[in-house]
């Protein structure tokens, strides 16, 4: 019997993704991670895991049905002067408008220099606003103070959302203060028009609301992306609050840092780096009769998981052409092994076409890119090994006992 043994060998690597930090006037981290998760192969998607502040602070179980995070900025607005009552601009009072439709901001490998879009939009926008002396003092008195503030705005309480802002139902109130949060589907001037005067008033903190569009993470690669978005704070800027009520600051800048942690993941079973390649009937049917063996052959299973592209090629002991062989010590007669690798559905080439019986090949080509449509996790996959009728015939006119050769197969991520 001939012993061919074959080394069978994984090699997997890695990377990893970040963000910029940009100087301007209030900077926030958007922070957000991919790991793929077995039991949900599925959802491949970021989890946003930027510390939450403000409203969903208070509402998580509203935010996480709408899929919306919030913020909470150190953002005052003070008025220029007093907003007059009734008056026709709505410039003039109390206004809020906002980004509310989807921005693009670039997101960069640190590593690698790749790009991807992130895709953000503000939906949602709240704050109190505090007048300089009680509701009631404001309208003249003669009720009590949610009353005040009710009547100090035409229309109805800032409970209820001037439209196109919709309300959230948030509210709560003292005399002087009144804590609100509206949401903001389109974008759009939400007006609040004075019934009476107000001599000042302004607004203690910036809180908003954000959604996020993040690029495929089976597209991407291990590591760390990092880019920003800004906005500007003030009159006929992102965030406008009108002409009388003015920011303290004038920019807001939002820094992406997007981590990507892939798995790529071979399993060989115990044993499996030796690979004995024999006749499809064994050997003792040459031995019976002397009928030569049409080929040798193993096929190796192995198990995989992958969550993102990668290739795959051939190192060799032995070389014949563009694959590896196996050669006979004592002569150094070799013949080639043709080497190919089927892999579990879901994993398929650049092409998207299946990988059945694909040969590898020392160059790579034809395994140059391997994706996943999906987190492929400890799926069955195999390698084949053979030794075509004619290169059989060779070796047993040799005389040998033993061919053997060191062949290693390679998956590698870096693509």
């Amino acid at each position: 019997m001939k012993q061919l043994p074959i080394a069978v060998q994984g090699m997997v690597s890695v990377m990893v993704l970040a963000c910029v930090s940009t100087a301007y006037a209030v900077n926030k981290d958007i922070s957000a991670i991919f790991r793929p998760d077995p039991s949900k192969p599925n959802e491949n998607t970021f989890l946003n895991t930027t510390p939450v502040s403000g409203y969903c602070a208070y509402y998580p179980a509203v935010c996480d049905a709408e899929k919306m995070f919030s913020l909470q900025l150190p953002i005052r607005f003070e008025s220029a002067g007093p907003i007059q009552a009734n008056h026709g601009d709505s410039r003039q009072g109390a206004m809020f408008d906002v980004p509310a439709s989807w921005r693009l901001a670039q997101v960069t490998h640190t590593g690698t220099g790749e790009t991807e879009i992130v895709q953000v939009r503000i939906s949602g926008i709240g704050s109190y606003y505090q007048l300089p002396v009680s509701a009631i003092e404001l309208v003249g008195g003669g009720v009590d103070f949610r009353a005040a503030h009710a009547k100090l705005w035409s229309g109805s309480s800032w409970v209820y959302a001037p439209s196109p802002c919709r309300s959230s139902g948030y509210s709560t109130l003292n005399e002087t203060h009144y804590f609100f949060f509206w949401k903001t589907p389109v974008e759009g001037v939400c007006a609040k028009r004075a019934s009476y005067l107000i001599p000042g008033m302004s607004y203690g903190y910036l809180d908003f609301a954000y959604e996020l569009r993040t690029p495929n993470p089976l597209k991407m690669s291990s590591g760390q992306y990092r880019g920003s978005v800004s906005y500007g704070v003030g009159p006929g800027q992102d965030f406008d609050m009108g002409d009388v009520m003015l920011p303290n600051d004038s920019v807001i800048t939002l820094n992406f840092k997007l981590d990507v942690e892939h798995t790529l993941k071979v399993e060989v079973p115990p044993g499996g780096n030796r690979v004995e390649l024999v006749p499809p009937e064994g050997w003792q049917a040459w031995l019976n009769s002397g009928r030569k063996p049409t080929r040798l052959f193993r096929d190796q299973r192995f198990h995989i998981s992958a969550s993102s592209r990668f290739k795959m090629g051939l190192e060799c002991q032995h070389i014949s052409g563009n694959t590896c062989a196996i050669a006979e010590t004592g002569t150094g007669h070799a013949v080639p092994v043709d080497v190919s690798v089927t892999l579990p559905e879901g994993l398929t080439d650049g092409a998207g076409q299946p990988v059945n019986r694909r040969r590898l090949l020392r160059d790579g080509s034809g395994t140059e890119l391997l994706q996943p449509g999906f987190y492929v996790d400890r799926r069955l996959g195999a390698l084949h090994f053979e030794v075509g009728q004619s290169s059989v015939e060779q070796m047993l006119d040799t005389g040998a006992k033993a061919y053997s050769g060191n062949v290693t197969v390679i998956w590698d991520s870096e693509v």
